[in-house]
């Protein structure tokens, strides 16, 4: 797991929306966000400067983006 800012996290995130790499974004019961690639592997990420509503919004993106979400 790695911990970041919600900034960081955004930067992190750009090269992955470019192109069809991310299978799916989940918001877990103990808050972390965790991205599913194509290639089987997961990333999670405990974000620790943002409010639930902010990670709303991030999975609201992504699922405009046609990324299947969860959370």
């Amino acid at each position: 797991m790695k911990a970041c800012s919600l900034l960081d996290f955004m930067e992190e995130l750009k090269p992955w929306l470019d192109q069809d790499h991310i299978r799916a974004a989940v918001v877990d019961g103990e808050g972390h966000f965790i991205l599913h690639f194509m290639d089987g592997m997961k990333n999670v990420y405990s974000i620790d400067d943002c409010e639930k509503e902010q990670l709303q919004s991030v999975l609201s993106d992504l699922r405009a983006r046609g990324i299947s979400v969860q959370g």
